[in-house]
């Protein structure tokens, strides 16, 4: 007797698997956070780098039936979490993928600081304009980018006063929290990588994210 093929997935249960998404992202990063502290090289940094995550993901959870967050949003963000989670589990200019980086290409300071605040654009852009695009008229206006860009910037100026502050308040205990590694600029550079970041989201993923919202719209319309 012949097999005969499985039967291809349903709709209901593709939706039954989106449904489920959001619920492992937040089981799997939590458990990242906590396995983060144990080790971690700097008990205060990995605080104040994962504070974000503690705020935004019970946030998310607690607002998943209210607003609901599209999937491709809800991916980004736990990524841009493992990103702080790392972070603050090493410092930094200690990540050893940063180093790796940093030898192959033969440069004098580890570069994951750099990606981080390239992520700190790159993904507040998409929830910028998720939040624009659902809350606000803004829908097919021409205002959309800029001020999604803008609001990322405002973002970035207000987290650089948060490490002014911290390296007033902390002096040099603050150092693996500010990450600079001696670069004078390091908090231009670092807004300068936040704006490249939201630029290259929107450029790569606004279509990818409109279709991602539209599924969450239909999947709110079935519930319904």
């Amino acid at each position: 007797m012949s097999a005969h093929p499985a039967p291809a997935p349903t709709p209901a249960m593709s939706l039954s698997s989106r449904r489920r998404l959001p619920a492992l992202l937040a089981v799997g990063l939590s458990a990242a956070l906590v396995a983060s502290w144990f080790g971690a090289a700097d008990p205060m940094t990995w605080l104040l780098e994962t504070v974000w995550v503690m705020v935004g993901l019970p946030l998310a959870i607690l607002l998943r039936h209210r607003f609901p967050l599209s999937g491709l949003l809800c991916g980004l963000l736990a990524a841009h979490a493992l990103v702080l989670i790392v972070g603050g589990h090493y410092t930094y200019a200690e990540v050893p993928a940063g180093d790796w980086v940093r030898d192959w290409l033969g440069g004098d300071r580890n570069p994951y600081d750099r990606f981080g605040h390239l992520m700190q654009g790159f993904v507040p852009a998409l929830l910028v304009r998720e939040l624009l695009l659902r809350t606000s008229p803004l829908r097919g206006s021409r205002w959309l980018a800029p001020l999604t860009v803008c609001a990322c910037l405002a973002f970035s100026s207000v987290f650089e006063m948060l490490e002014w502050l911290a390296a007033v308040t902390g002096g040099q205990a603050a150092d693996a929290f500010l990450g600079t590694q001696g670069d004078v600029w390091d908090t231009q550079w670092d807004m300068l990588c936040a704006l490249i970041g939201a630029v290259c989201a929107l450029l790569l993923l606004s279509r990818v994210h409109d279709r991602s919202l539209i599924r969450l719209s239909r999947e709110k319309a079935a519930e319904s």
